[in-house]
């Protein structure tokens, strides 16, 4: 698929994008260089090769679920404006 005027400007008008009308050029040229990408890597024969979640197949360590801090919402609400059943009250500012 080839990137062009029209395409750029739909896009952009899609997602509310304003593109100044000197840089329409790069934003093809950029386009196009990450599709021909996408069509190298579709090129690719993956026969055989298993989906990784990760590049370097690390597992995510997890840390412990253990409390290491003590409450001190009462402390906290002792300096706000207005609180009210350990909830903080804010003034409405949509009627």
């Amino acid at each position: 698929m080839e990137i062009d005027r029209k395409v750029v400007t739909e896009i952009a008008e899609l997602a509310q994008l304003q593109i100044v009308d000197g840089e329409i050029d790069r934003v093809i040229q950029k386009m196009n260089e990450v599709l021909e990408l996408v069509d190298e890597m579709q090129a690719v024969d993956t026969t055989g090769i298993e989906p990784m979640a990760h590049p370097m197949d690390a597992n995510q360590i997890l840390r412990a679920d253990e409390v290491t801090e003590s409450d001190n919402r009462e402390q906290y609400q002792e300096i706000a404006p207005d609180t009210e059943n350990g909830f903080y009250l804010v003034p409405r500012v949509v009627e």
